[in-house]
């Protein structure tokens, strides 16, 4: 059956992050549509877990048009005061001393999630793994240390957060309305589960999907249980299943294929 869902804490260079996408893509800010998505990488990081804590560090005064993102994506705000030449290696420290501090703390949590590019977390990326945590970063491509990315046992390139599997050969208009936000949120799960290369047990899949929709019932949609909306998406043409001779429960095994195919 599937594993138990990981526990994450996220851990958010700011400066590093923003500064970067800016020069790395070469953008000019016009407005909300040319700054950094943060709902994006969280939406990533829930395909990895549950994330239970979320802190970023900058000094907010030079990045006041996130704040309402950070907000409304719960995320901490961790004030660094910008003290000339040194202000970017005391958000360092202090991300670090904060990451080791809940490593010895809080060890329910199992992965620590470190968004930033800078090779100076590579010392804090080889300290947690010898503590036994799995470590993922987060970075812009051109502005990411190889040293850092070389360290972490996984590294996400914040460019390729939109790429992944194909979606069903089938448009929405042909999902009943209805039903269309369960079958949306099935089809962005199945393809996050793609990505990480996992056997799709109806579990693994409800508990993914809950936790990048916590509100998630399936109930709400008319489903008895979460397998006649499993049976339903595939009479729809969105997903192929097949029964788990173990447990008795469907597998997804992937997208439907196009028909005449």
């Amino acid at each position: 059956m599937a594993e138990e869902a990981h526990s994450l804490a996220v851990f958010i260079d700011f400066e590093n992050l923003a500064l970067g996408y800016e020069r790395d893509g070469g953008r000019k800010r016009k407005g909300a549509a040319d700054m950094l998505d943060i709902s994006a990488i969280l939406e990533r990081l829930v395909e990895k877990g549950k994330v239970i804590s979320k802190t970023a560090y900058a000094d907010w005064s030079r990045f006041g048009q996130y704040v309402t993102a950070m907000h409304d994506n719960g995320i901490s705000m961790m004030e660094i005061p910008e003290r000339g030449m040194t202000g970017k290696n005391y958000a360092d420290i202090q991300l670090s001393v904060d990451a080791m501090d809940m490593c010895y703390s809080k060890e329910h949590i199992d992965t620590f999630a470190i968004i930033s590019g800078d090779s100076d977390f590579t010392p804090l990326v080889s300290k947690l793994k010898e503590n036994g945590k799995n470590v993922i970063g987060l970075g812009m491509k051109a502005s990411t240390s190889d040293l850092l990315a070389n360290s972490c046992d996984e590294f996400i390139y914040y460019e390729d957060l939109g790429r992944g599997p194909a979606e069903p050969p089938l448009t929405e208009s042909a999902i009943p309305k209805a039903k269309r936000p369960a079958m949306r949120l099935l089809i962005d799960t199945v393809r996050a589960l793609q990505r990480e290369d996992a056997v799709m047990y109806s579990s693994l899949l409800k508990d993914t999907m809950k936790r990048k929709q916590p509100s998630f019932n399936e109930a709400s949609y008319g489903y008895r249980a979460f397998s006649n909306l499993l049976e339903d998406a595939e009479n729809l043409g969105i997903v192929q299943l097949r029964i788990d001779q173990r447990s008795g429960t469907y597998v997804v095994t992937g997208f439907a294929e196009k028909k005449g195919a």
